[in-house]
């Protein structure tokens, strides 16, 4: 019999089953670095399945950072390095906050539709493939912070069709439901076009900074957002420290 918690979930394949229960181990600290992985021996009577299952899964972690794979010695839990990444996925409420400003968000757009052929491209998805398209506008002591416009992978993330994001702004909820394993930023300083200029109260071609990001949980991706922020009130700040001698 299913727990409640389960009794609504869509059904998964024993690959995606193994592959995700793995990836939890590791994440959540519970398989530290240095950690050695089951042997696929071990994972096959576990999941009473084939050791092309079970490689398939081991191969995809071995591939997004998580495992290292030896041969005669298994699988080695990797350090996880995201805190010296020169840009992190980062709350923008937190930011708020961080300047001893009051926070709040508004939903302007939730929609599910077909993906154009732009967004076929971009997420690698069919055009009978639906995708989430979510408009959110941030707030700092009542006035404008940040506009987001983020697309979510529904065949990635079902769960977020029917989520309403109106506790939870779209970032936070989908780092607390969908662990990811690589990511990408772009950054560029434009002018604001009509849409940025109407919601962050600017005038037309004022400037704006500009922060893309797309994220994948192994081969799949999981969601694009155009973070604009205005560009006179807001900067990006990264500690980093060398890895090698200059």
């Amino acid at each position: 019999m299913l727990a409640k918690s389960d009794e609504h979930r869509p059904s998964i394949s024993l690959h995606q089953r193994i592959l995700s229960e793995l990836e939890a181990e590791i994440l959540s600290g519970r398989w530290p670095p240095g950690h050695r992985v089951p042997s696929e021996k071990d994972l096959c009577l576990q999941y009473q399945c084939s050791r092309m299952t079970v490689n398939k899964a081991l191969t995809q972690l071995a591939r997004a950072g998580l495992v290292m794979r030896k041969r005669r010695s298994g699988s080695i839990v990797l350090s996880q390095k995201a805190e010296s990444a020169i840009l992190q996925i980062y709350d923008i409420r937190d930011e708020v906050k961080a300047l001893d400003r009051a926070y709040g968000h508004s939903i302007l757009e939730n929609a599910v539709s077909r993906p154009s052929r732009h967004e076929q491209d971009l997420f690698n998805v069919s055009s009978r493939q639906n995708l989430k398209r979510v408009v959110c506008l941030h707030f700092a002591d009542g006035a404008p912070f940040c506009l987001e416009e983020r697309l979510i992978n529904l065949d990635t993330v079902p769960e977020a069709e029917s989520e309403d994001f109106a506790t939870l702004s779209p970032g936070p909820w989908l780092v607390d439901h969908v662990p990811w394993s690589a990511g990408e930023h772009r950054i560029a300083a434009k002018g604001a076009d009509e849409v940025a200029a109407k919601h962050l109260a600017l005038a037309a071609g004022e400037p704006v900074m500009v922060v893309e990001r797309q994220t994948w949980r192994f081969d799949q991706s999981v969601t694009h957002v155009r973070l604009t922020y205005p560009g006179g009130s807001h900067t990006l700040t990264a500690r980093f420290t060398p890895t090698q001698h200059a």
